[in-house]
């Protein structure tokens, strides 16, 4: 039975990195003696080992052990012996292909769909969608394809932000760009916004955290889904 937390965010502004989702990791964790952690996204340019670092401070606190994918010599057997993932954020680009690079992409679907534990943050919650087509990212290296984990049936676009309407930036929306990408493509698209993430639990998908989410589908109008809730798989 599948069991992911694909959350908006790492860090809220309140709190420390992951530390608003404290107690949830460590149920979704639990039992885990060591996690396989993967930086390709690497957040802001910083190295593998230091987004590595600074992951493993907080898994500590919860005694632990997470270990990078890019210290192990064959990445397709840390993904098949791994006990759980973490997936952190940076750019989505980047991140899918290097999963691609390293032929880890359909050996991590596996396993997750075999039930080992994942949590996803930002562009590692990008990808648990169908593709990576939502994402805010810009596109500074090409992957080979924009398919990714498909663990979910819809894309996410994580750190949706709703139009100020104070602001004076004339600029598209996101809710502007996520219509656009539905000129050309069907797949419903989540809007998750920061401290939100969803709770999967084999086929149940349920909305956590303080805030609604905002769903759309193609010719229709977006519509707004209360945390709490479980998203509705004919989405699909």
């Amino acid at each position: 039975m599948k069991r992911l937390l694909i959350a908006s965010t790492s860090t809220l502004h309140e709190s420390g990195y992951l530390e608003y989702l404290r107690q949830d990791l460590a149920q979704l964790f639990s039992g885990c003696k060591q996690i396989l952690f993967i930086p390709y996204a690497r957040p802001g340019g910083i190295s593998e080992d230091a987004y590595t670092e600074k992951a493993q401070v907080f898994f500590k606190s919860l005694g632990i052990l997470l270990k990078g994918i890019h210290t192990f010599k064959d990445p397709i057997k840390a993904i098949e012996e791994a006990e759980g993932f973490f997936t952190g954020g940076g750019n989505t680009f980047l991140l899918v292909k290097q999963l691609y690079q390293h032929q880890v992409l359909e050996p991590l679907r596996n396993a997750i769909f075999d039930g080992t534990p994942y949590l996803g943050t930002s562009a590692g919650s990008n990808i648990c969608g169908v593709t990576m087509q939502t994402t805010n990212d810009m596109p500074i290296v090409y992957p080979p394809s924009f398919k990714t984990l498909g663990v979910v049936p819809f894309n996410i676009n994580p750190h949706y932000l709703d139009p100020d309407p104070n602001s004076n930036h004339m600029g598209e929306t996101r809710e502007t760009r996520i219509k656009e990408f539905h000129t050309q493509n069907s797949l419903p698209v989540i809007g998750l916004r920061e401290g939100s993430w969803l709770d999967v639990q084999g086929e149940s998908i349920i909305l956590r955290g303080n805030l609604s989410a905002r769903i759309f589908k193609q010719s229709k109008t977006p519509f707004e889904l209360d945390s709490g809730l479980k998203i509705d798989l004919t989405l699909a």
